[in-house]
């Protein structure tokens, strides 16, 4: 038995099937392409797919992946990819097959771009806006926990920012904390943005990368 790592794109109309959705779709499509994955045991087997890190819904991902157990180790990695691609919808698709540099488990951090435009003022001020935000002391919002609603600093889960003025909108570069104890999510960003300037904001958020503690890339 093999472990693999399948790596994929999330865009499209699939950007807006939640994570539990994406999990059934790709249960499905390994079970329609016959390709020989490990299944779970008992009444109901089926195949054995991990996520290291689910994505929100709404966003674009650009190197998302899952785990699973190859049972036969010599099966091509391209044909994974063929067989794969042709089960799923336009908005997924596989691009390469590897084996797993380093455990889900040790996800830390993401990256993303952040594509930030608001119809009310131009880019420049949006880019003015979010440095200002990002130069703040202490950047606090409410956060959803299992508890409830909680006021939570999340400056210090930014790991690096760069934001840039386009024509049309403000581009941010972020690498934000996403292990299992710590997770900033980008849409709280765009939170304390609207807090503090009383405007709304449109946005477009990618994600490009995942990575462990010493942000070594999980590619």
């Amino acid at each position: 038995m093999k472990n693999i790592r399948i790596w994929f794109k999330k865009d499209g109309a699939c950007r807006y099937i939640s994570h539990l959705d994406l999990n059934r779709v790709m249960l499905r499509a390994l079970h329609k392409s016959k390709i020989p994955v490990w299944h779970t045991e008992g009444f109901n087997p089926h195949p054995f797919a991990t996520f290291p890190l689910p994505l929100s819904l709404g966003f674009r991902g650009v190197n998302e992946c899952m785990d699973v157990k190859l049972e036969d180790e010599d099966f091509s990695f391209k044909e994974i990819i063929d067989r794969l691609n042709a089960c799923l919808p336009a908005g997924i698709r596989i691009f390469d097959v590897t084996e797993p540099l380093m455990k889900a488990g040790k996800v830390a951090f993401a990256s993303f771009t952040m594509r930030i435009s608001c119809d009310d003022v131009s880019s420049s001020i949006v880019t003015k806006q979010l440095r200002g935000l990002l130069d703040s002391e202490a950047i606090t919002v409410e956060k959803k926990s299992k508890r409830g609603l909680k006021t939570v600093d999340i400056k210090p889960g930014i790991r690096s920012a760069e934001v840039r003025e386009m024509l049309d909108c403000a581009v941010m570069d972020i690498t934000l904390s996403a292990g299992s104890s710590d997770n900033v999510n980008p849409n709280l960003i765009i939170t304390a943005l609207q807090e503090q300037t009383g405007l709304i904001y449109d946005t477009d958020i990618t994600r490009n990368d995942l990575y462990n503690a010493e942000l070594a890339s999980f590619r």
